[in-house]
C-alpha cells in the first residue's frame, strides 16, 4: 500500500493521476479490477445525465418562486410594514418581482406577448389554457405590469394556499381562492381577473395534443355575467413543450382524483419559445346563459390553440422556434 509520503510519480514508470487514484481506491477497498467498476459508473453517469437534467430543471421555477418570497420579506422588513398591507407600499415590490420574472422569460424562453390591444381598459375576465406550470401566466403578468402598468388578479387552486411560505407572495399579487362572490367583487372594482377553468387537472393531464379539460365547469362564465364584464381568451404557444408531465399514467390520474393533490411528476424546463396570444373579447350579453358563454369561451380558446399551435406539440420544433427571426402575427 502506498504510504502517506510516497508519490505516484515515484519509480521507473510514473503513474497518471487517474491511475494513481484507481490504485489507491483498489488498495483501500480491497476490490480487484476496480477500474472496470469505475468505467461502468462513468458510463452510467453519461447515460443518466440528460435524464437528471430534465428532472431537475423544473426546480428552477421553484427556486425563482422562493427567491421572490425572500425578496418580499426583505422588502417588508426594509419598509417596516405591518400586517395590513398597503397597495401603494407594495407597488415597488411588485415591480421588482416583475422585472425578475420578465428577465427570466426573455432570457430562457424569448417570451413574447401578442394581442394586448384586446385587453379592455376597464375590468375583464381573462380565461386561459393551463400548462403544466403557471410560468407562462407569471410572465404575462410581469410584462403587463412593466409595459402597461396594470395588475391582474388570478384564481388559484386551494392547494397553492397551503404551500409553505407562499402566503406573502399570494397576498401581494392578489391571488384568490376563487369564491364566486369574491371574484365578482374584484371585477366590479375595475380589476382584471384571470382564471384557468381546467385548473390543476388540465395542467397535469392534458398533453402535447393540447386537449382542453374543463369538465362541466361554468362558474367563471357566471362570474362574468354577474359582473357584466367581457371574457378575454388567452393561450401560450409551446407551453406544454417547456414542461411536461407523466399524467398519461392511469394510476397517477386515479390517485389525483382520490386525494386531489398534484403529485404527478414533471420533467423538462426546456428553453422553448413561448408566445402568449390574447384573443378578441367576448362581450357581456345579458341574454346569454352561463352554459352558452362557457361554450363560446371554450371555442375561443380552442381557436387560439388551432391558430397558433402545431399539433401535436414537439419539443425540438419548439426549441428551434427560438431562432426564428420573422415577427409572429397576432
Amino acid at each position: 500500500m502506498i504510504g502517506g509520503n510516497e508519490s505516484c510519480t515515484a519509480g521507473p514508470i510514473p503513474m497518471s493521476y487517474l491511475t494513481c487514484l484507481t490504485y489507491i481506491l483498489g488498495e483501500w477497498t480491497g476490490v480487484e479490477h476496480i477500474e472496470d467498476y469505475l468505467s461502468y459508473a462513468v458510463y452510467l453517469l453519461w447515460v443518466l445525465f440528460p435524464l437528471a437534467v430534465v428532472l431537475l430543471l423544473p426546480g428552477v421555477l421553484v427556486i425563482l418562486f422562493y427567491t421572490s418570497i425572500l425578496l418580499l420579506h426583505i422588502y417588508k422588513r426594509k419598509n417596516e410594514l405591518k400586517e395590513a398591507y398597503s397597495n401603494d407600499v407594495w407597488d415597488g415590490a411588485r415591480q421588482m418581482l416583475a422585472t425578475l420574472w420578465d428577465g427570466h422569460g426573455r432570457i430562457w424562453h424569448g417570451y413574447e406577448l401578442h394581442g394586448t390591444k384586446n385587453i379592455p381598459e376597464g375590468p375583464g375576465l381573462i380565461v386561459f389554457y393551463h400548462g403544466a406550470t403557471p410560468a407562462d401566466y407569471v410572465y404575462f403578468m410581469a410584462r403587463l405590469l412593466i409595459q402597461w402598468k396594470r395588475t391582474c388578479h388570478v384564481v388559484a387552486d386551494h392547494f397553492v394556499f397551503r404551500l409553505p411560505g407562499f402566503k406573502i407572495l399570494l397576498d401581494v399579487h392578489g391571488v384568490m381562492h376563487g369564491p364566486r362572490e369574491e371574484c365578482v367583487r374584484a371585477l366590479k372594482k375595475g380589476c382584471l381577473l384571470a382564471i384557468a377553468p381546467g385548473g390543476v387537472r388540465e395542467a397535469l393531464f392534458s398533453d402535447e395534443m393540447y386537449t382542453i379539460i374543463w369538465g362541466d365547469r361554468k362558474g367563471f362564465a357566471q362570474v362574468a355575467i354577474d359582473a357584466k364584464v367581457p371574457i378575454i381568451p388567452m393561450f401560450t404557444q409551446n407551453v406544454r413543450e417547456g414542461v411536461r408531465t407523466l399524467g398519461g399514467i392511469k394510476i397517477l390520474r386515479s390517485l389525483y382524483e382520490r386525494i386531489r393533490l398534484p403529485i404527478v411528476p414533471v420533467y423538462g424546463g426546456f428553453p422553448v419559445k413561448l408566445r402568449t396570444f390574447i384573443g378578441e373579447p367576448i362581450p357581456y350579453d345579458p341574454n346569454v346563459t352561463a352554459e352558452e358563454l362557457t361554450a363560446k369561451t371554450k371555442a375561443a380558446v380552442q381557436a387560439l390553440i388551432e391558430k397558433h399551435q402545431k399539433i401535436p406539440g414537439n419539443i425540438f420544433r419548439a426549441l428551434m422556434e427560438r431562432f426564428q427571426t420573422q415577427k409572429k402575427d397576432d
